[in-house]
This record gives structure tokens, sequence and C-alpha cells, in this order.
């Protein structure tokens, strides 16, 4: 028996999904204590943040088609149904013979044989009421129909959904299990084209990219390799990415990649590598790097100045830098120094990167439990210590230096509001360029993001 759970992704999928609390709790932090238990580590990730993401439709889904409204059931029991839901509603190209009953098989190991016949009966019943489980939504009926992609949906029987038309910020909050105060937020600043394709966006699946660190390797060089090793990818193409930016297909955790261990190249999503590109730093630069850890921006700045520059990296949390540290020995850096977050006072330099602290609408798609945490007055208080950051980056900064503001965030609040702000009560800086990226789920699919840059002028 032990040895059969060891192998059941979805029996410690639903095990994370009852130990976690969303308001209090990381999903990744519990994952990882227990996929131990598993061969099937991405399986189990999928089917955890998969249901996560859509919880609310998941949940609508049980209330309204299978007899028995989600308060109502054991919670050991409610997790195991909602991930065979999952997989039935969001993943049609898994059978749902199999699903239905390795959901049984688990409740016997969960709850006894007498829990059995209910999962089993419910999943089935909501099984009953599907008439198509992957149905273009171009020919769906969207009153019956949850979304799986930009493309297709699963389709039930009955409208269960809001009026998309008549009611759409319930509709989208619904289909989407995002907060509506935050999807009227979206309509109201982006109209409802752009707010749909944001929705999907932050239920995706996103994609591993990876960038290569040019100081130790080549594009082509590290594209051989990985191909030597029968290891998918892709070459990113779009105006968001750069030659450096590789796409990983193939399954399997990307510290188990070849080159990985001898820093060939790091973990970062298309969105978030933008602000280095846009600061465009040089050589010559003594760079600062404020709110540095875990070392994303700190290794790209060292990378794209081809470790020439003088790169100071801080964060107020000390024990996120060492997380920092691991990242500048892999990648074999030398022109970082790590300071703590006091040593700084009094220092002057030529750029500050200010990746500041932020909601994260734009990173909901990995960051899955800001949707459930997330409330009007936190982008509030977080646009407070985003101004006192920018304030404190700006006593820092030598004549005719630059500050690159950026954030994972896409509400205007948290970003143009910001830098306009910080403009209007400092004459001595100028407004450079700035650029907002929406998350996409398109072909080379990414997170959200905002940079700007600023100049000090005297």
């Amino acid at each position: 028996m032990k040895q059969a759970v060891k192998q059941n992704a979805r029996f410690i999928a639903a095990q994370v999904l009852s130990r976690l609390e969303p308001k209090r709790d990381y999903a990744a932090a519990i994952l990882n204590r227990m996929l131990k238990d598993t061969q099937q580590r991405q399986r189990a990730t999928d089917l955890v943040f998969g249901t996560l993401r859509n919880l609310n439709a998941i949940d609508t889904v049980i209330n309204t088609f299978a007899g028995c409204h989600v308060n109502r059931i054991q919670k050991k029991l409610l997790n195991t149904i909602r991930a065979g839901c999952y997989e039935i509603v969001y993943t049609p190209s898994v059978g749902s013979h199999s699903i239905v009953d390795e959901a049984a098989k688990n409740t016997k190991t969960i709850a006894g044989q007498k829990q059995v016949n209910f999962v089993n009966a419910l999943l089935r019943q909501i099984l009953r009421r599907i008439t198509n489980r992957q149905i273009s939504l171009s020919q769906a009926n969207n009153k019956r129909t949850l979304p799986q992609s930009i493309e297709t949906g699963c389709e039930f029987d009955t409208d269960f959904l809001p009026d998309s038309d008549k009611n759409t910020i319930e509709f989208l909050s619904t289909v989407f299990s995002l907060p509506q105060w935050l999807v009227t937020d979206w309509l109201s600043e982006f109209g409802s084209e752009k707010t749909r394709d944001i929705c999907f966006a932050c239920n995706r699946r996103p994609s591993v990219y990876i960038r290569i660190n040019r100081l130790k390797i080549t594009p082509i060089e590290l594209i051989e390799k990985f191909h030597r090793e029968n290891i998918e990818l892709e070459q990113v193409h779009n105006d968001v990415g750069s030659e450096d930016m590789l796409r990983v297909t193939s399954p399997g955790a990307v510290s188990q990649l070849p080159g990985f261990d001898e820093g060939l190249f790091t973990v970062q999503d298309l969105t978030a590598s933008q602000p280095v590109r846009l600061l465009e730093p040089q050589q010559n630069w003594k760079i600062l790097d404020l709110c540095a850890a875990p070392g994303g921006k700190t290794t790209q700045l060292a990378e794209v100045t081809g470790d020439s520059a003088s790169i100071i990296a801080t964060d107020i949390d000390s024990e996120r830098l060492l997380k920092l540290q691991e990242n500048i020995d892999r990648l074999g850096i030398k022109s970082v120094e790590i300071m703590n977050y006091g040593q700084i006072e009094g220092m002057e330099f030529d750029c500050v990167l200010l990746d500041v602290p932020c909601s994260n609408t734009g990173v909901l798609a990995k960051r899955v439990e800001t949707r459930f945490r997330l409330e009007p007055q936190a982008i509030t208080d977080l646009a407070n210590t985003q101004s006192e950051l920018l304030e404190k980056a700006a006593v820092m900064l030598r004549p005719n230096g630059r500050i690159c503001y950026s954030t994972c965030s896409i509400q205007r609040q948290e970003n143009s509001d910001i830098i306009r702000d910080f403009l209007s009560s400092h004459p001595e800086f100028s407004f450079i360029t700035e650029r907002l990226v929406m998350t996409s789920a398109r072909r080379f699919d990414h997170d959200g993001g905002y940079a700007a840059i600023i100049r000090r002028i005297s």
C-alpha cells in the first residue's frame, strides 16, 4: 500500500490541497515537502496549481451539478473531488474513467470504503452533465462552457454561468476564479478584450524559460548541448523575449537539465528580463540592485555588462541574500558584491535597479495564492512602499545617473502613477522611457510587468 501511495500524484495533490490554507500558506512549500513521496513530480504540481487557479470555477461546477454543496463535504474528501473535477474539466487529454477510478481508490486510502461510493457517484454525475470535454470556444455556449485555453473549453448541458455580455464582471470572475474588484479594475483600465486576454493568461500553465549565460556559453552552443541530450526547446521569437532566452518544453526539473550545475543558464520569465534590457547598463557603471534577492536581475546585470561593471546587491530580507549568493556562485559571476541593507547608506551610484515589492497581478499564473489574498487596500499600501523606495533610490544617484523602476504588477497605481507622481515633485529628474507588458497566454506565453527609466539631470 505504501508503495502505491508513493506513485500516486493524484493522492499527493489532494493531500497538499487539504493541508493548504491559501491566505496563509504557499502551495510550493507544502509540495516540496510531500513530493519526496511521489515520482510524478510534474503531474502532482500541475494538479495542485491547476486546481488552485480554477478553484472558484471548480466549486461552481460541484455546487451546480453534483447535488451537494462544497460546504457540506468533508475537507479530506472535498479536495480529492476538486482535483478530480479539475482533471475532468481542464485536462481533456486524460481519460475520464482513470480519473474517477483513481479518485475512488484514493478515497479508500484517505477515508475508508464507506466514502468511496459518494466520491465515485459525485464525479460520475459531473461527467454525465458534460456534453463536450473539449469544444472550440468559437462554437461553444458561453453560459455552459468553462474555458480551458484561449481556444477551447469544457461544455455542460445546462446554463450555469453568468451572461458574459450582461454581467461581464461576474462572468470573468467566475470562470477564471479571480476577485471581482480586480476584474472591475482591469475592465476600467484596459477594456473588455484586453481584460479577457489577461484572465486567460492568469490561468495558463506557464512555460519554462531560461536565460543563457553568455559569460560561459553562446546560444548556439547551449542549444546543441540540449539537443545532444534530447531536450526539447524553442528559441523565443517575439517582442518580449530576446535571442538569449529559450523555452524548454521537455518535462522535468530545471535543475536536472544539462549545464545547470555549471551555470550555463538561469530560469527567468520573458517579462522579468525586460527591465535590464530597457536600462542598457554599461560596463563602467557602478550599479546598485536595491531589492536584489533572489538575484535574477542582479545576475542579468552582470551578464550583459560582461561581468565588468561594479554591482552592489542588497535586500531588506537578509536571509534571501543567501539564495542570491548561491546563484552568483553557480553562474560564476565576479562583479557582484553582496552587502547588508544598512551598509549602502551614503553610497552613490551611476544606476539603481529598483525591482520593488508589488501586488504580483502580472504573475497570478505562478503565484497562485495571490488571488486569494489580495485586497484593494493592499494596492494602496504597496504604492506607498514603492514611493518610499523610489525616494531612497533617488538620493543615492549621481548626476546623470539612472533609476530603473520595475514591478511584476499590471496595476497603474503601482506603475505609471508612481513615476508620474515622483517626477512631478522632483524637477531634477527627467523621464526617459517606460514599458508595460501585459501577461499573455499566446504562443510564447509570459507574465506581465512594468519598467520605467528615469534620469537625474542635476
